[in-house]
């Protein structure tokens, strides 16, 4: 596929750049006049195609997140869609992104729906934005459900970032004890040993056990490192595969603290996702199907695709979940509740509220644990490295008296 720049005349008169994508500059021409463009100039486009090829991976969640914010704002002052993408093309920072929106442009103005709009670009906004616009279009309150996505999308990523923001301590605290322990065996432990090599069998066994391992350090510390990074490797090979993914997931759901947590925040995600689907419109089969799918952890994506049969054959969401075993009486509880209610939706939203807070207590709780623990070891191993030198020196002392 090739990338062509042109421009145009819109069915309402108006000059239209943008850029379009087909086998060859015939069908590109084919495919414009399809969406009754008049045809200007037609050209490739290696600078826009080069935009475009980089567009999945340069266009990131905060640029959706500002960009459905501020349609959002625009829409609810009064600007026509067209307009207000032609609007968001001008503010666009990002060469990708300013080549998607040219793209939404150009199918609205073909006449398409935005939704359909959206379709071909689902790779970044996702099933369930694209579904959440079709009901904003079929309601007539296509800024309000902007306004439910901006909500939405904040949400989440407010989650994401206050336990990665979480995770960041932690993780330099380990870095840094693994590399204090190194630096004091591979680099302090080697400037006494001149002071010991006489003593032979009269050394202390910690003393002799603690330069044993800067001696293999030293020696073969090397080693140590190639066969790191060849576990590193092949571990990330495995974790590509089904059962390697599926493998991890349910090890991590079996960890005493991580484990729980992992599960409020899955279950988090599929809950709000259900939630705000049902309650713009969307039917409760497609919405279930999108919401599985922002699931990440394999053992509880599989265990929730019980749930599209069971909802075809009239069965109830709460009975199918807790067949499945790997729910939680609340889970089970509150979709029982909002299916005998007839409020489903509002009760998806509030278990959401409920294990989002779960989850950021149990983060600081994991943390306010984690970070002493990894301090005392680093305290403890300096410690007993600092010890054994000095029972050392104090052993050379004693044979020189």
């Amino acid at each position: 596929m090739a990338y062509f720049n042109y421009r145009a005349i819109g069915r309402d008169g108006k000059p239209l750049d943008g850029t379009v994508e087909a086998d060859g500059l015939e069908l590109a021409s084919r495919q414009l006049r399809a969406q009754g463009l008049t045809l200007l100039k037609l050209e490739a486009g290696a600078g826009a195609a080069a935009a475009k090829k980089g567009s999945g991976k340069a266009i990131k969640r905060q640029d959706v997140l500002s960009t459905t914010s501020e349609l959002a704002v625009l829409l609810r002052a009064g600007l026509p869609l067209d307009r207000a993408l032609k609007v968001l093309i001008d503010m666009a920072s990002e060469p990708a992104l300013e080549v998607l929106l040219q793209e939404l442009l150009t199918a609205v103005k073909g006449g398409k729906a935005f939704s359909q709009a959206l379709q071909p670009h689902s790779d970044v906004f996702g099933n369930f934005y694209i579904n959440m616009v079709r009901s904003g279009e079929a309601s007539g309150q296509l800024s309000a459900v902007l306004d439910r996505l901006v909500e939405y999308l904040e949400n989440a990523k407010a989650n994401r970032d206050s336990v990665v923001a979480a995770l960041i301590y932690p993780a330099i605290l380990l870095v840094v004890s693994v590399l204090s322990i190194v630096l004091m065996l591979g680099f302090v432990v080697p400037q006494f040993e001149t002071l010991f090599e006489d003593m032979g069998e009269a050394l202390p066994p910690l003393t002799a056990m603690v330069i044993g391992a800067a001696d293999f350090i030293k020696s073969y510390g090397w080693l140590i490192l190639l066969l790191l990074a060849g576990v590193g490797l092949y571990l990330r090979s495995w974790l590509r595969t089904e059962h390697g993914q599926a493998s991890k997931d349910r090890r991590l759901l079996r960890l005493p603290l991580a484990g729980g947590i992992i599960f409020q925040f899955e279950v988090s995600k599929f809950a709000r996702t259900v939630g705000t689907l049902l309650g713009n419109g969307v039917s409760l089969l497609k919405a279930i199907s999108i919401a599985i799918d922002t699931v990440d952890n394999r053992v509880l994506k599989d265990a929730l695709q019980v749930l599209p049969p069971a909802v075809k054959a009239g069965r109830r969401m709460s009975v199918a979940l807790e067949e499945t075993g790997m729910f939680t009486p609340m889970v089970i509880q509150m979709t029982r509740v909002g299916e005998e209610s007839g409020s489903l939706d509002k009760m998806m939203l509030e278990l959401a509220k409920v294990f989002d807070s779960h989850v950021q207590v149990g983060v600081k709780r994991g943390l306010t644990l984690l970070e002493p623990v990894l301090i005392l070891g680093m305290g403890f191993v300096i410690a007993v490295i600092i010890i054994a030198i000095l029972m050392g020196i104090l052993s050379v002392n004693d044979l020189a008296i």
